[in-house]
């Protein structure tokens, strides 16, 4: 078998439409790479195919279903917290998009939580003496963003306690203790007793209408079930490591472009709009056969309920506008909540990496249920690896090679 295929023979050997190809593309799945003999057409990895394909064909034995379980992106857990249903997401059975119409961050919180009452989400106060205290004040002194968010963790990580041995309460606490960092390391005003888009609002210097804009955004994007960054939070969970710790691996994780920081790749598409067009831009993509960012979601064929939600409340500017248009009318793929996030921060001019951000701050809720959750669970996650390096019959002998030298 040659190295690369065609978009047809990808297609036809996994018996799936286009848009399936360009969704495992994106998904990073398949690799791609522009044809040599045609620049306007891409080639796909035909290892990567063949592994999709040896997936849908093999068995559910006790083997299989161990490394399917895990290398076909479907760990499979146990949780009280959300799902989806009937192309729709569910907080512990309440409709994530009903919910979004009125609730605010602290409101999704207590839900996932499963708290009597919305928490607060406090400005942090770091107390002279403490472990962390001297490396907080210096990570303190860079300026807001994703930087001094991720730094600010790890000071807490290196030093935080187990939560092993501690009541819910107290993990309660110090989760709300956590969102609220992460917010003021974004940006949000240290303004406590205001719920936390007004405090996010204030800080970027936003007025009203979109506060009420970043409130939905923020109860919308709180959780979405099992994604690798809550497995990522609940593997380090069940090792009894700190919140802390729990919270910057999940987000750690967040951070890559195919996950939480997708919508990096939709802002560099509407910067190639803003030079060369909708139009253009869109047929060349798919002169190339490459997937478009932010386009298509495997969870919601029909379309995100998220995204939809959100776009509704504003209209995206009209070289956006025009290109979801187009996008939609020539590849039935509707816009995600990576290009809806995208869209708002274009049209209000939020600071560059705001999308990340409220879609961090939103998530660090979600994050911190499920690392929660699985203190329920008394057992570290211990996957066990499938070899498939030489036997030990095939190894070099070590003593031969030093021999040699």
């Amino acid at each position: 078998m040659t190295p690369w295929m065609t978009l047809d023979e990808a297609r036809k050997a996994l018996d799936v439409r286009a848009q399936t190809i360009y969704a495992y593309v994106s998904r990073g799945r398949i690799g791609v790479s522009p044809d040599p003999g045609d620049s306007r057409r891409s080639l796909y990895r035909a290892e990567d195919v063949k592994a999709l394909l040896r997936r849908k064909e093999t068995g559910r034995t006790r083997e299989t279903l161990a490394a399917t379980t895990l290398f076909g992106a479907e760990p499979s857990l146990p949780t009280a917290i959300s799902t989806f249903s009937g192309g729709r997401p569910f907080y512990r059975g309440v409709d994530v998009v009903n919910l979004a119409a009125t609730a605010t961050l602290e409101d999704a919180a207590q839900l996932l939580w499963n708290l009597e009452q919305a928490p607060g989400f406090p400005s942090p106060v770091d107390v002279p003496g403490s472990p962390a205290a001297s490396a907080l004040g210096v990570v303190s002194a860079l300026p807001v963003g994703r930087t001094r968010a991720f730094a600010e963790l790890a000071a807490l990580t290196a030093t935080g306690h187990s939560t092993r041995g501690r009541l819910p309460r107290v993990l309660v606490d110090e989760a709300a203790g956590l969102v609220g960092r992460l917010a003021v390391a974004f940006g949000a005003a240290a303004e406590d007793g205001r719920p936390l888009h007004e405090r996010l609002a204030r800080g970027w210097g936003l007025p009203k209408a979109v506060a009420a804009l970043l409130r939905k955004t923020l109860v919308l994007a709180a959780d979405h079930e099992i994604t690798s960054s809550a497995f990522s939070a609940r593997i380090t969970a069940s090792t009894g490591a700190s919140l802390p710790a729990c919270l910057l691996a999940g987000l750690t994780t967040f951070s890559g472009p195919l996950h939480g920081d997708a919508s990096g790749r939709v802002r560099a598409l509407f910067d190639e709009v803003e030079r060369e067009g909708a139009d253009a831009v869109v047929d060349r993509y798919l002169a190339a056969a490459m997937p478009l960012p932010g386009f298509g979601h495997p969870i919601y064929p029909d379309g995100d309920p998220r995204a939809a939600a959100l776009m509704d409340e504003f209209k995206p500017p009209a070289a956006i506008a025009r290109l979801i248009e187009r996008v939609v009318a020539l590849t039935g793929l509707p816009p995600s909540m990576d290009v809806a996030l995208a869209a708002l921060v274009a049209r209000y001019r939020l600071p560059a990496d705001a999308a990340f951000a409220v879609f961090a701050i939103a998530r660090s809720v979600g994050l911190l249920a499920h690392a929660m959750e699985q203190l329920e669970v008394d057992s570290v996650i211990r996957p066990r690896g499938r070899y498939i390096g030489p036997s030990a019959a095939q190894a070099p002998d070590p003593r031969k090679a030093r021999r040699k030298r």
